[in-house]
């Protein structure tokens, strides 16, 4: 059974022969309609049709800030995808509902780690060592991957405030397993100062643990879960190479998703809101090239005119799911919610909500 309750109806056709200017239309106008019910949280890899509709926009971490702030509206419509809209459920009170406009809006990383993986990775790795682990999680999982780690000690964190949530972590037990994502792992890990020789990776398909040969039990700080973001995967050490030969006058700033070499090979590296703010702090005629999701580039090159920006990567293309919600299924979700119908709400299991919750407030102590 999923966390989320899936009401998912097909996208009615009335809504896909509109045109651009009539969804446009439709959308200001059932924003007014419904007014302060109203509350539309956008992420910033979410399309320009839809994020100019957004009441407030950020990265994960500054998303669920504003989801558990709002405690008025009584339909959240979360333009972003399932992960965060199950976040903004867990925060928000009883009486309000969270509507993502289009189901299929997902995160791959998220689905690489799943609860009977989790626990039993968990059983195997304290049998190797002991009571030594506290268990985190990047925001990009599922609650009920969320739910584990409150229940064992740990807690949430976002690429924002990785580096503040591992230093948590070391405060409470020796070792840290790392979900769902090994590349943000680690790159804050080795930021913090530990070798890659004291990191092994748990290996969720074959339920073994990969190790560097000089790797002992005891040398182990950080067991990073394999899983990894399919978009920054994508920007590469060679794509570096070639920029550093042809433009050497062009910095480089990657999001720390992308793996190690290519971090290391970097001029900077951060989460997404540093990414925004390293571009609209830098000099005019400054010449960048990013290594993250297309949607926030093609935003930041139209925002920036008076600065060279490219994607690190020339042939990438937006995150196929994180891109899912359009203007037909944003105008649909409000029609809905104005006509008394609500499709596609986000409704997590009480209980997994409540540990869930446990390991968000936890990361909410170090914003």
């Amino acid at each position: 059974m999923s966390l989320f309750d899936l009401q998912e109806k097909t996208l009615p056709n009335k809504y896909k022969e509109m045109t651009n200017d009539e969804l446009q239309d439709k959308a200001v106008q059932l924003k007014l309609e419904l007014g302060d019910q109203l509350f539309i949280p956008g992420h910033h890899y979410q399309k320009e049709e839809v994020i100019q509709f957004a009441d407030a926009t950020g990265d994960s971490l500054q998303l669920a800030i504003v989801s558990a702030q709002n405690q008025e509206a009584k339909y959240v419509v979360f333009c972003g995808v399932h992960f965060m809209a199950e976040t903004a459920d867990i925060l928000t009170g009883n009486d309000q509902t969270v509507v993502l406009p289009d189901m299929r809006a997902g995160c791959s990383m998220a689905d690489m780690a799943n609860l009977k993986q989790t626990e039993k990775a968990w059983e195997e790795l304290t049998a190797i060592y002991g009571d030594t682990i506290v268990p985190m999680t990047y925001v990009n999982s599922t609650a009920d991957i969320k739910a584990f780690v409150g229940r064992h000690g740990g807690a949430t964190l976002t690429s924002s405030n990785a580096r503040k949530m591992l230093e948590w972590a070391y405060e409470q037990k020796k070792r840290v397993l790392f979900l769902p994502d090994q590349h943000l792992g680690r790159n804050t890990g080795y930021d913090l100062g530990i070798p890659l020789h004291e990191m092994t990776v748990w290996d969720p398909i074959k339920n073994e643990l990969i190790a560097d040969e000089n790797n002992t039990v005891e040398d182990t700080k950080m067991i990073l879960w394999r899983g990894h973001c399919s978009v920054h995967e994508n920007f590469r050490t060679e794509h570096i190479a070639e920029l550093r030969e042809n433009e050497p006058d062009r910095k480089i700033i990657v999001h720390p998703e992308c793996t190690w070499e290519v971090v290391q090979k970097s001029d900077d590296s951060g989460s997404t809101k540093k990414i925004i703010e390293t571009i609209e702090n830098a000099p005019s005629g400054s010449k960048w090239a990013i290594g993250t999701e297309m949607n926030l580039v093609n935003r930041l090159i139209k925002n920036h005119p008076d600065k060279d920006i490219v994607s690190l990567n020339k042939e990438m293309c937006p995150c196929l799911t994180m891109n899912r919600i359009d203007l037909p299924h944003f105008v649909w979700a409000l029609d809905c919610i104005a006509n008394g119908e609500v499709n596609n709400t986000i409704s997590v299991n009480e209980e997994i909500a409540k540990d869930a919750k446990v390991a968000i407030e936890r990361m909410f102590q170090f914003v």
